[in-house]
Parts: C-alpha cells; sequence; structure tokens
C-alpha cells in the first residue's frame, strides 16, 4: 500500500494491505465467542463448547516459518497468516485482541504514550496501576460481552500478572488463573472451561518475547523454546474433546536490531523542538513543543532520517488507517510525527537512551512485525 504525501521527501511504503474482509488479530478473541453463542462469525469457525486462544507474545509468522523444522505442529495444515494492527506491540495488540476494536478506539497507542492531561508520558504495560486516569482504555471487553451472555470467560497466564493494573482493565470481566509453565497454563484453560461447560479462554505466552528481547529470535534460545511451545500444542491439541478448539496466534512480530542500526535523533540535531518522546524505537511518536507544527519540521525529519524511517504527521497516519476509527479523544495520544523505522533500524533519543541493549524489537510496520500466525486445531 502507498500512500500520497506530498508533504514528505519519499512515500511511505508499509506491509502489503491485507485483502478486504480477510480476518485480522481483533477479529480472533470475538471469533471464539461466537463461535461458543453459535453464531457466524470472521475466522469461519463451527459451533463450539470451548474455545481457548492461546497468544505467544512475539511470535511473527516469518519467524515462524524460518523455524518450520523445529515446530511442526503449529506450521501444519491448520496456520495461516493474519495481520495485526498499528503500532506492532503488546499493550497495543493485546487490548486489540481483548476489545476487539482497534487501537483509534479502545486508546492504548503504543508501549509508551502521552497522557496529555497530565503532559507526561506513561507506559502502557504499568501505567495502569497507578498513572493513568479511570477509563483510559475505553472500549468493552469480549470477556465482559462473554459473560453477559452467561459464557464462562477465563484468563490464565502467569501468577506475577494476575493483579496488574493492565490485567485489570484489558482483560475485564474474565476469571484470571496464574499458572507458572506453558503446558500448565493450558491444562488450566481446558480444564476451567470444562467445569464451567462451555466458555473462552486467554492462554497467554511470554517467553519467546522475553528471550527475543533480550538475545534476538535469531538465537538457539529461542528455537529452544519455540520447540517447547509446539510440543505443548501438540499435546493439549491431542487431548482436545468434541467440541473443543485451540487457536494459537500472536500479538505482533520481531525483528533483530544490530546496535549499528541504531539511529541517535540527538546526534542528527532532531531534539529542539521536541518536548516528548513515546511509543518504542520502531514507531517512535514525536510530540511537538507548543507552537511548533508539524508542517515547519516534517520535512527537516524526513530528509534527516532518509531510507531509514518513514515519517508522517499524525493526520497523514490517522488517514492512512494506521489505529483504524481514531475517537477524538484518542488523537492527542498519537504524536504530531510518527517516524516508523525501516528495515532493521531502532531509532533512539540519545546515545545513553534507555532499552539500546535490547536485541529483538517491534512497533513498526515491516511484514516480519505486521503478520502472525493463527493456527487453528478442533476436536
Amino acid at each position: 500500500m502507498r500512500l500520497a504525501c506530498a508533504r514528505m521527501a519519499h512515500c511511505l511504503i508499509v506491509a502489503p494491505m491485507v485483502l478486504s474482509g480477510a480476518p485480522v488479530l481483533r477479529d480472533v478473541l470475538s471469533s471464539a465467542l461466537d463461535a461458543v453463542l453459535g453464531r457466524g462469525n470472521a475466522l469461519g469457525l463451527p459451533p463450539r463448547r470451548r474455545v481457548v486462544v492461546l497468544l505467544v507474545d512475539g511470535l511473527g509468522h516469518e519467524a515462524l516459518s524460518a523455524r518450520a523444522g523445529h515446530a511442526r505442529t503449529l506450521t501444519g495444515a491448520g496456520r495461516r497468516r493474519i495481520a495485526t494492527g498499528a503500532p506492532t506491540t503488546t499493550a497495543a495488540a493485546l487490548t486489540t485482541l481483548s476489545t476487539g476494536v482497534d487501537p483509534g478506539t479502545h486508546g492504548v497507542v503504543g508501549f509508551a504514550a502521552l497522557d496529555p492531561a497530565a503532559d507526561r508520558v506513561v507506559n502502557q504495560l504499568r501505567g495502569f496501576d497507578a498513572d493513568l486516569p479511570d477509563g483510559w482504555q475505553r472500549a468493552g471487553t469480549v470477556f465482559e460481552r462473554a459473560t453477559a451472555e452467561g459464557v464462562a470467560a477465563l484468563a490464565v497466564g502467569p501468577r506475577h500478572y494476575a493483579t496488574s493494573g493492565f490485567t485489570r482493565e484489558v482483560l475485564r470481566g474474565a476469571r484470571y488463573v496464574g499458572a507458572r509453565t506453558i503446558e500448565e497454563r493450558l491444562d488450566a484453560a481446558l480444564e476451567g472451561l470444562r467445569t464451567a461447560g462451555r466458555g473462552i479462554a486467554y492462554c497467554y505466552v511470554p517467553e519467546l518475547d522475553s528471550f527475543a528481547h533480550r538475545d534476538g529470535w535469531g538465537a538457539p534460545g529461542w528455537t529452544d523454546l519455540l520447540e517447547r511451545l509446539d510440543g505443548a500444542v501438540r499435546d493439549a491439541a491431542r487431548g482436545l474433546r468434541s467440541g473443543e478448539t485451540l487457536l494459537v496466534t500472536a500479538d505482533h512480530g520481531m525483528v533483530d536490531v544490530p546496535e549499528s542500526a541504531h539511529v541517535v535523533l540527538d546526534e542528527l540535531g532532531l531534539l529542539p523542538c521536541v518536548r516528548h518522546l513515546a511509543g518504542e524505537p520502531r514507531l517512535v511518536h514525536v510530540h511537538l513543543d507548543p507552537g511548533t507544527t508539524a508542517e515547519e519540521v516534517l520535512p527537516r525529519w524526513s530528509e534527516a532520517l532518509g531510507d531509514v524511517a518513514d515519517v508522517l504527521d499524525r493526520q497523514q497516519a490517522v488517514d492512512a488507517g494506521w489505529f483504524g476509527v481514531t475517537a477524538p479523544e484518542v488523537l492527542p495520544r498519537i504524536g504530531d510525527l510518527l517516524v516508523a523505522a525501516r528495515g532493521r533500524a531502532a531509532v533512539y533519543a540519545t546515545a545513553d537512551a534507555h532499552g539500546r541493549g535490547m536485541v529483538g524489537q517491534h512497533g513498526a510496520w515491516t511484514p516480519a512485525e505486521r503478520f502472525v500466525p493463527l493456527v487453528r486445531l478442533d476436536a
């Protein structure tokens, strides 16, 4: 997809457009509920008694395909490719999955986002504990809809996430069950639904993402984790009972960023007139000083960054559908400029910026980040 961009030094190039009507990440949990209720759904699932959605943080379609020999269950006949939204980051994508709407509607627009009322940038994974105002996450959840329909709703993940503010706001309506290992989480999700009779469960696996951030998805240890995940999914699939479905998907993919591909804004002379930087190194939200307009600085940013990144102003990004339908209340949370890294680049404010040791990264529009697997296993 290309965006006409008269005010840009070059045209935006993003991942190939998803075919009209093709399922995307926001459809997955909603379709699970519709299947349990015997309704038509975007995934084409038949009526089901129980559906478990296993969300593997950071498992991109490209990375899975590259390691197909180590994941024969996940790369079998039941796999297809779907798209996540923008930005390709956990806080936004998990909220999209749990609500069935895009970031422009639910309001979680990045890893870190500006709270305009407080004039501060807040971490979207941790900020719900104390820093973000009530109602920041603006959408109802699929779990709330499930319980209203008399359908059980479970969320299963590591125990230490049980009481977090992010869990409270994004998984509203689900009963949270803590479990230590991937295998234990799958068992807890299936047994919990069987006890309830019918329902949906969300099951979270952060291990591959955590490893990739530290060492990269190309490191041997990541492949070891993938093999373990594949074995757990295989065993769970073998134990499925009639009327049960296991869906495996991800929130985003990953690229490994070498230090040589780091771009430092301070060294390019781009920090003057910048009040806040938010987002993440592969999709930076630039909030400008009052009195400075995006139109004034965009050409300079585009020229300085060249082929390293695409630079859009807020309205261009919204018009291009990056955040889906965007509510007026959400617009100020989005940067005056958006800097979307190309290739394997990552953009930092200063040479000593926190996080420059991170290898695996995500947030931008490359196919490696944007496309994730959807694996369907039925009984």
